[in-house]
C-alpha cells in the first residue's frame, strides 16, 4: 500500500531555489553563478538577500564553468545554474577539464531536464546529460523526486567535497517526500515493500512508479519500489538485495535507455546477479514540442508505461 500522499504539486527546480536561499543563510562560502536564467533557476531570494555572492555571467556558459572553477581555489563552493542542455552537453569540455580532471568543488546545478521541459521542443530538452555526467571520473550525479528531496540535496551537496551534477526539473510535480528528510547521497530509500518485482526510478518517474505499484496490486502483484535518487555513485547494495528478492526488475527514468540509470543497474546485475530487468526510458530519440503530460505519454514515460513494464518484464521470470 502506497504510504505516499501527493502534498500538493510544486516544480522541483523551486525545490533548488528554497535550497539555494537557506545555504546562503547558513554558509558564507556557498557563492551562485548563473547564464541568464535567474528566474528560471528560482535564483532570486538568493541573490536578494547575498548580492555580494551573485555572479551573472550572462549567455556564456563556458566561462560560468571556468569561473566556477577558479573560485574553487580561493575555498568558495560554488554552485552554477542553467538549462541541463546548457550545463552539460554545451560545456562538456570545460566541465571535464577544468572541473572533473582537477577534482574542483563545484555544484553543477541543472534545471529543465528531461522531456518536461515540454514546449520548448528537442533542442532544448536533453536525455542523455546524465551518461554524460556519470561518466566522468569522481562526479557525483544526483536526481531527486520532487520539491522536498531536491531542497534537502541542494543542501546536502555544500557538504559534500567534489563535483556533483544535481538534476531538476520546469513542471510541477507531486511533492510527497518528507519536508525533513535528511538526504544521504549514495543512499536509496526504500519507498515499498514488494515480493514479485523491483521497481527502481529517479526524478520524475518515482511518483509515477508509486503509482504503477496501486495499479498492479489490485491486480495482485506485489512491487518494490526503491528511489534512486542518486545514480552515481549507485547504492548497489540495496539494488542487489531487493532484485534477489523479487527475481527481476524495471528501471523507469526520464533520459535515454543508453547511459542512464537502466544502463547502470544492468552493469550491476550482470556482474553480480543476473535477472530480467526492463527499462522505461526514451528509445534512442530526440523528443518534439508539446506539454509535459502529453510527451511523457507519447515516449511511455508514466505509470501506465511502467505498468506494462512490470507485466513484460514478469513474463521472463524464471
Amino acid at each position: 500500500m502506497n504510504q505516499y500522499k501527493d502534498q500538493g504539486k510544486q516544480d522541483t527546480r523551486s525545490g533548488f531555489g528554497a535550497g539555494l536561499t537557506e545555504l546562503g543563510r547558513k554558509n558564507p562560502k556557498v557563492v551562485a553563478l548563473c547564464a541568464d536564467l535567474v528566474g528560471s533557476l528560482k535564483m532570486d531570494d538568493f541573490i536578494a538577500e547575498n548580492p555580494e555572492r551573485f555572479f551573472q555571467v550572462g549567455i556564456a556558459e563556458a566561462n560560468m564553468m571556468g569561473i566556477a572553477a577558479g573560485m574553487t581555489i580561493g575555498g568558495y563552493i560554488p554552485f552554477t545554474g542553467t538549462f541541463a542542455n546548457f550545463s552539460t552537453g554545451r560545456v562538456y569540455d570545460q566541465i571535464r577539464q577544468s572541473i572533473a580532471y582537477s577534482d574542483k568543488n563545484v555544484k553543477i546545478c541543472a534545471s529543465h531536464a528531461g522531456i518536461t521541459l515540454g514546449e520548448d521542443g528537442a533542442t532544448h530538452q536533453i536525455l542523455e546529460d546524465i551518461g554524460l555526467m556519470k561518466m566522468l571520473p569522481g562526479m557525483t550525479v544526483i536526481n531527486p523526486c520532487d520539491f522536498n528531496q531536491t531542497k534537502a540535496a541542494t543542501l546536502a551537496i555544500a557538504d559534500h567535497h567534489g563535483p556533483v551534477y544535481l538534476r531538476f526539473g520546469r513542471p510541477k510535480v507531486a511533492n510527497f517526500t518528507p519536508v525533513d528528510q535528511k538526504f544521504e547521497i549514495g543512499k536509496a530509500l526504500m519507498l515499498q515493500e514488494g515480493t514479485d518485482v523491483t521497481i527502481l526510478a529517479t526524478g520524475h518517474l518515482v511518483w509515477e512508479s508509486l503509482l504503477a505499484a496501486e495499479t498492479l496490486e489490485q491486480n495482485g502483484i506485489s512491487a518494490e519500489v526503491i528511489n534512486i535518487h542518486t545514480i552515481k555513485p549507485l547504492d548497489e547494495a540495496a539494488i542487489l538485495k531487493s532484485v534477489k528478492k523479487t527475481g527481476c526488475v524495471v528501471t523507469a527514468e526520464e533520459h535515454n535507455y543508453l547511459g542512464g540509470l537502466g544502463e547502470s543497474v544492468a552493469r550491476v546485475l550482470s556482474v553480480n546477479h543476473p535477472a530480467p530487468q526492463a527499462f522505461v526510458a526514451t528509445q534512442d530519440t530526440f523528443g518534439e514540442s508539446g506539454t509535459p503530460e502529453e510527451l511523457m505519454e507519447k515516449y511511455g514515460l508514466n505509470n501506465k508505461a511502467i505498468t506494462a513494464a512490470v507485466v513484460k518484464v514478469l513474463k521472463k521470470k524464471a
